[in-house]
């Protein structure tokens, strides 16, 4: 079987009528977005239906029987009903538990797992920080931590690899478990979702990371059954910010231990008595009191989304992704160096619409990240520069030695330009461009001009950067 893929067919023409109705407000300021990675876009009309509502109703503090709360209630169940149906899965087996983001829903797995001495937390390389923090749990609790490294010049995961790191776990022995992301938020790269299942037959649970797998995917828990699954919702449909879930099996979600409790997590708590007692669902894990104003908005966003079908956001990014590569993989200087080296995949194969880059000089010297960053604004442009809070990754697509990487801890590495002096590198990170459903063939044309007019035959250069804040 070819591992390339065929070519994908042109934008659907629905998502480029959507671009001028519901994100018009990019055409109106010249603004040509390319950061769908870090965030989604907000349709015009979800906001304005956000304005209509709490301009129209009374809510209030949804942990009382009054009938302000019993208003804010009603929304954010039909909200955990509407996450629940979106993703296919069974209110028996799933519940929905709202947090403030992906990394608030991570956190919430591993302060809560049983580590413990025998246990494992197993990650592959390629994890976003809010994955790899887990690690902090893990020791703590007596846990050993091993990573699955990458395989192949593609920043792929080998099948192998995973089965040999997963092997039998030991019936009775201590919790072990899994986490991966379902799309790479450095490379693009989309992993196997079939790793869930033989994960857990060998006696893992799996955390799965899907922040920037459901954006263009369909996630479909009634075909695959991870424990554990952390999201972002501004990810998805760019609003509202500050709210994520943890969408989690029931039985799992029983099984956690919380190291505190709060108000809006207990049935009963006594002060001088000393004791508590969790509730018995989902909210044990909400702490304080939700985004009640907010959390009416995921339901409506969800709703917006399956009108639009995600099916037609996959196909449409898919193409786009497609003419980027193309683009990119064609740009040339005069001497006819290539001007830019690819990390990932460079084909649609398996891969979403996130596309690490580095811009390279006519010798072929990377241009620094801090210098793209500045000229790509003033052409109003927005991307992503550095390492994306994916270090596993950076370390790889960069091929800094593991020796290198452990001596910089000793070197007295107090600023993230003292680290990458240490590591030995002319740059600090990558560029990266990444597409979503409000993107559209004018975005992609633009940022080949911009890069063209911009970086042909120009020589690396640093003067004038400012110091770099993070990588």
């Amino acid at each position: 079987m070819s591992d390339v893929a065929p070519t994908p067919a042109p934008p659907a023409q629905g998502l480029d009528a959507l671009r001028a109705t519901e994100f018009g407000y990019l055409d109106e300021q010249g603004h040509v977005y390319l950061d769908h990675a870090g965030a989604g876009l907000p349709a015009r009309s979800r906001l304005r239906a956000h304005a209509e509502r709490i301009s129209a109703g009374c809510f209030g503090n949804p942990h009382s029987a009054s009938p302000a709360s019993a208003a804010s209630t009603a929304l954010v169940e039909r909200a955990r009903a509407a996450v629940l149906r979106y993703l296919r899965a069974d209110p028996a087996e799933y519940a929905v538990v709202f947090t403030a983001n992906a990394t608030g829903a991570c956190r919430l797995v591993g302060e809560a797992f049983p580590f413990a001495s025998g246990g494992r937390l197993t990650l592959t390389l390629d994890n976003h920080n809010s994955v790899v923090g887990l690690r902090s749990f893990a020791t703590a609790g007596g846990a050993s931590v091993a990573y699955i490294p990458f395989a192949g010049r593609e920043l792929r995961i080998s099948e192998a690899d995973v089965d040999r790191a997963l092997g039998e776990a030991d019936a009775g022995g201590a919790p072990r478990l899994f986490a991966y992301p379902a799309q790479s938020n450095f490379t693009g790269v989309r992993h196997p979702l079939d790793w869930i299942g033989r994960a857990r037959e060998r006696g893992w649970q799996v955390l799965l990371d899907a922040a920037a797998h459901l954006p263009t995917n369909r996630l479909d828990l009634s075909r695959v059954h991870p424990d554990f699954v952390a999201l972002s919702w501004y990810k998805i449909f760019g609003y509202p910010t500050g709210l994520g879930a943890l969408v989690a099996r029931r039985e799992a979600l029983a099984a956690l231990r919380r190291p505190w409790f709060s108000g809006g997590t207990v049935q009963l708590a006594s002060a001088r008595g000393g004791w508590h007692r969790m509730t018995d669902d989902e909210s044990a894990f909400e702490d304080g009191t939700l985004n009640y104003l907010s959390i009416p908005d995921v339901a409506t966003g969800l709703e917006w989304l399956d009108a639009v079908g995600i099916d037609a956001v996959h196909a449409h990014v898919t193409a786009l992704t497609a003419r980027l590569l193309d683009g990119l993989r064609a740009l040339r200087h005069g001497n006819g160096a290539p001007m830019v080296r690819l990390f990932g995949p460079e084909s649609t194969r398996m891969r979403g619409g996130t596309v690490a880059l580095h811009l390279l000089a006519p010798d072929g010297a990377v241009l620094d990240e801090r210098a793209v960053a500045r000229d790509s604004a003033a052409r109003g442009i927005s991307l992503r520069t550095g390492c994306f809070c994916n270090p596993g990754a950076g370390e790889s697509a960069f091929g800094i030695p593991r020796a290198a990487l452990e001596a910089a801890n000793h070197r007295g590495t107090d600023t993230v330009d003292d680290y990458v002096r240490a590591l030995g590198l002319p740059f600090g990170g990558a560029v990266r461009v990444s597409l979503g459903a409000s993107s559209g063939a004018g975005d992609v044309r633009a940022f080949l001009e911009f890069v063209a007019e911009t970086y042909r035959d120009r020589p690396a250069d640093e003067r004038g950067l400012p110091p770099r804040v993070h990588c």
